[in-house]
């Protein structure tokens, strides 16, 4: 039986088409894949991402067991700053890429949702020797995402705290329509934009309050699709597609969140060899040249031989043409290389451009 988010009401009220996604019942689309794009890449709209896995992990030395766990420098952090990092195994395949915010009296961990129960055995496996303690807050916590060039001027509304001092990567903790929360800037779009984390028991509040505040700037739900393809125009990864045990942090382009300087921590060796020894393949971007639209599976081809397979592909609203990313060959993934896609329709001529596949986005 598939958990529900406490906005469910409220989204199967404005309409959302429901399906399963990660363990929950998630709203796909509202009012159409093109239109919620749009609609976020020009105004505001708002993503339930309540799915998602929410941990505080807290003690003396929380500090090093999470330098220990991850790949990036969780040192670096400033009071409500927050960092992106893969998490891997061993081996240097990835168990997941997570946002950790540095929080006053303890660190709070944001894991994918398909991933939360196996992300949480995992770092409760790693914890001998460290002085910490795990705390899962996923049920207890309410989140949404308000993404678009308005979510500033759309929260500013409900809220006596300067949003426009929040850096990005940067959060502060404060009262938005009387109720207690953390709010931070990131996002999954390219877009400016903002997340909300507060009670679970307070969501219709905030749901209700932040649609009365949008009202004016067309504010509105948006469902996955629109989120998978704003993230793809972006080349974020995302995690069973483009990321997973079998691939590693240096082919997927996320060497800059690979920290060797810092102390040891979980695959460095590992990661260090691929990086001296040079990837066996690479993620890059592929733009389709004419009409075509790639999906996931299909093999990437070039000089007559199977170079790899695409792990994200889709129509781009924004560019208004096919895009994709894959695993391609060492040799062949330079920028400007021209290859082909075979898809199910036939075989499409695609280009590698380098990423973000769309360059307008409004981002800090």
């Amino acid at each position: 039986m598939d958990k529900k988010t406490p906005f469910y009401d409220k989204i199967v009220e404005a309409g959302g088409r429901m399906v399963s996604f990660a363990g929950y019942t998630m709203s796909v689309q509202f009012e159409g894949l093109m239109a919620e794009h749009q609609r976020v890449r020009e105004g505001v709209g708002v993503f339930d991402v309540s799915h998602m896995g929410r941990v505080e992990v807290k003690g003396p030395q929380a500090l090093e067991f999470l330098q220990y766990l991850v790949t990036n420098d969780v040192s670096s952090l400033d009071m409500y700053q927050a960092l992106y990092t893969p998490m891997c195994y061993p081996s240097g395949g990835i168990v997941d890429d997570l946002l950790i915010y540095r929080l006053p009296d303890h660190y709070f961990v944001v894991v994918n949702a398909a991933n939360n129960e196996k992300d949480q055995a995992w770092m409760r496996e790693q914890v001998a020797g460290f002085d910490v303690e795990i705390i899962d807050r996923t049920d207890a916590m309410a989140q949404l995402a308000v993404q678009g060039p308005k979510s500033e001027k759309v929260l500013q509304k409900l809220t006596s705290a300067d949003l426009a001092s929040i850096g990005f990567y940067r959060g502060l903790e404060t009262e938005l329509a009387g109720v207690k929360m953390f709010c931070s800037r990131t996002g999954y779009t390219g877009e400016d934009g903002f997340e909300i984390y507060f009670p679970a028991e307070k969501a219709n509040l905030i749901w209700d309050k932040l649609f009365e505040a949008g009202a004016e700037e067309g504010i509105a739900p948006i469902g996955l699709g629109a989120r998978d393809t704003l993230r793809l125009e972006m080349k974020y990864a995302l995690y069973g597609n483009d990321i997973d045990k079998r691939t590693n942090p240096i082919e997927a382009g996320l060497s800059w969140v690979v920290k060797f300087e810092k102390p040891d921590f979980i695959a460095r060796d590992v990661l260090l060899k691929i990086k001296e020894e040079k990837p066996s393949r690479r993620l890059v971007c592929l733009e389709v040249q004419g009409s075509g639209i790639p999906r996931p599976h299909d093999v990437i081809l070039g000089d007559g031989e199977e170079l790899g397979q695409v792990t994200s592909g889709t129509f781009s609203p924004s560019l208004r043409k096919g895009i994709a990313m894959g695993y391609v060959k060492r040799g062949f993934t330079k920028s400007g290389t021209e290859l082909k896609i075979r898809t199910h329709r036939g075989e499409v001529a695609v280009v590698i451009v380098k990423p973000p596949f769309y360059k307008e986005a409004s981002h800090k």
